[in-house]
């Protein structure tokens, strides 16, 4: 069996993918009575850049150390955070891999609707399980909660579909011709 290593790109990538996510997310805008921001475009766009393993540890990371660092709401939230982040890159990166690296627009897109759908579904999760057993309120007022949560949720995940298969098809050719493309599918 030969042992694969990681190469410094890779990780180097990974790095800073974890980082934009931080900072995008620092940034938001108020809409509909929540706040909108494009850290899940960042975690969908590490998905199709660094595959499903590398692409979620960096979307998971980066939103993590959010988390940790900015919304002091406890370790609990800070691990949710990140096995959903996580998820949400994986499947983009899994569902955006082509055999020849090169997926199309529509896979890229369809790619992003389905990471973006896995993380809004994993978040509403959570919101229930912990409006309902946790925090121990009763179903209307947990109904009420997850609706306020939702629609944001999916302002989100559409701005994130629509930016992240951007960034990709934009950055990919960059990527290539600056040699660094080639240095993470290696």
């Amino acid at each position: 069996m030969k042992k694969k290593s990681v190469n410094a790109y890779v990780l180097t990538f990974v790095g800073v993918m974890a980082a934009m996510v931080f900072v995008v997310t620092i940034f938001r805008f108020p809409l509909l009575g929540s706040k909108v921001h494009f850290a899940n475009a960042v975690c969908l766009l590490a998905g199709m850049l660094l595959g499903p393993w590398w692409g979620g540890l960096a979307a998971g990371l980066g939103s993590a150390l959010y988390d940790l660092t900015m919304y002091n709401e406890g370790i609990v939230n800070v691990l949710i955070t990140f096995v959903t982040k996580f998820a949400m890159g994986w499947v983009c990166g899994k569902l955006a891999q082509t055999k020849d690296g090169n997926p199309s627009p529509v896979r890229t897109i369809l790619a992003s609707v389905a990471g973006a759908l896995t993380y809004v579904a994993l978040y509403m999760l959570k919101t229930y399980i912990f409006q309902r057993f946790v925090y121990g309120f009763p179903l209307d007022a947990v109904g009420a909660t997850m609706v306020s949560k939702l629609i944001p949720s999916l302002i989100n995940a559409g701005v994130a579909v629509v930016a992240a298969p951007a960034f990709y098809h934009a950055l990919r050719p960059a990527l290539r011709a600056a040699g660094i493309w080639d240095q993470l599918t290696a």
